[in-house]
């Protein structure tokens, strides 16, 4: 696997090793120990979750104020432009925000550690996004922020109006957010 950072602390983006020939590919996907060895993070994913959407949705941005979540995210099918943004109030970076097209073609994959609300647009009909957990959902602790919040500033590169869920339309502004110390 090859990593490239990101402008903020943490969050890293994966590209696999991918076999191919006539017959298509194959690529691990995941392996504790490599994953460890090569990232320096010792995560223990306890859940697996697989959304599909149609072009223009947008979902985010999510974190859990509690029982904070670290995420391994991936594409299948489709594309999406995945984003990140810092919610660690004492971070140089707390505000900031990056992104990753993250496809079925390129296999990238981003590691998000705790401390960060994460979400994404689709780019793509049909797409499927994967992602593992380092903690349960737990929606009681589950938090919001506004996906067009103008303080971060976002481009979503969306072709047109989102499609997103009434949770998402009423995140908070980041200035109102619960966030971590």
């Amino acid at each position: 696997m090859q990593l490239t950072t990101t402008p903020l602390s943490g969050v890293l983006l994966i590209e696999p090793r991918v076999f191919g020939d006539s017959r298509g590919f194959f690529y691990e996907s995941f392996n504790a120990k490599r994953f460890r060895e090569e990232t320096g993070v010792d995560a223990q994913f306890v859940q697996d979750n697989h959304s599909k959407s149609s072009r223009n949705v947008l979902r985010g941005l999510h974190y859990q104020i509690r029982h904070a979540q670290g995420k391994l995210v991936r594409v299948t099918r489709g594309a999406v432009l995945d984003v990140v943004v810092d919610i660690r109030r004492n971070s140089p970076t707390f505000g900031q925000w990056c992104s990753a097209v993250l496809s079925e073609e390129n296999k990238l994959q981003l590691w998000i550690p705790p401390g960060f609300a994460h979400g994404f647009s689709v780019l793509q009909d049909d797409t499927e996004f994967l992602y593992k957990t380092t903690d349960y959902w737990m929606p009681e602790h589950e938090r919001c922020i506004l996906w067009n919040d103008p303080a971060i500033g976002i481009d979503w590169q969306l072709q047109g109006a989102p499609v997103m869920s009434e949770k998402d339309k009423l995140g908070a502004l980041l200035n109102a957010a619960d966030v971590f110390d």
